[in-house]
């Protein structure tokens, strides 16, 4: 997806502002739901060109979330600083490829797509970092592994010496209430949790987007995915 000519280009002053007042209410969120967590902001730039990055790295924000590989791909061959690239969007197994070329990926969502990840990272000799992505709120519109077939995935995962599986990831349903929120983040973390006791490291949740991740880092993410919240709205 190639990056649009009508977006507005970023102002760097706003964005210094904007993540001066995540990282406090990030913060202030960790005091409060008490898990004493790191947490590593993932500046979202789908949509905005080049600018954003360099903008947000100015900031002190050295990720950065992109959705589509074709996207990601335009940005890296024009950014000079040293940033850490996350795949976080959905990847067609024929892309799986181009996932090694992120730092990490967040949405393996199925055991077909991990064994495609790899396959490629063993042909490159290398090992690749990812992270589960689990429907816990069981929306039909969310991709993800089902709460229940995570137990027998987490045992079949290590098969695959390839993939360093780092964690989970997950979205809530869109403006939900704060108690589903925190089902949704709760149930995450317990499945965390379901993967360390198998013998994976798993030790991050990457969970919370603009609207909810004051909630998700109280309920212990350690990746929060922020574009608008940083940014503004995309056209």
């Amino acid at each position: 997806m190639p990056i649009s000519d009508h977006v507005a280009a970023v102002v760097p002053q706003a964005v210094q502002e904007a993540v001066a007042e995540v990282r406090t209410r990030i913060a202030e969120a960790r005091a409060r739901g008490g898990h004493g967590q790191d947490v590593t902001l993932v500046a979202v730039t789908k949509t905005h060109g080049p600018d954003a990055v360099e903008a947000a790295f100015a900031c002190g924000v050295t990720d950065v979330g992109e959705n589509r590989v074709q996207e990601a791909e335009s940005k890296m061959a024009q950014v000079t600083v040293p940033v850490r690239w996350h795949l976080i969007g959905h990847l067609q197994r024929n892309k799986a490829k181009q996932a090694l070329r992120f730092s990490l990926v967040h949405g393996m969502d199925s055991e077909r797509l991990a064994v495609a990840l790899h396959d490629e990272a063993a042909k490159a000799g290398r090992t690749l970092d990812v992270l589960l992505q689990v429907n816990v709120s069981g929306e039909a519109s969310k991709s993800g592994v089902a709460p229940h077939d995570v137990p027998a995935l987490a045992d079949r995962l290590h098969a695959l010496s390839a993939l360093r599986v780092r964690g989970v990831m997950t979205m809530a349903p869109f403006d939900a209430a704060e108690g589903l929120l925190r089902d949704v983040f709760a149930g995450a973390r317990a499945l965390r949790a379901t993967l360390q006791a198998a013998g994976h490291s798993a030790e991050w949740l990457s969970m919370g987007m603009s609207g909810d991740y004051e909630i998700a880092v109280e309920e212990g993410a350690t990746h929060v995915r922020l574009g608008t919240v940083l940014f503004g709205s995309r056209t």
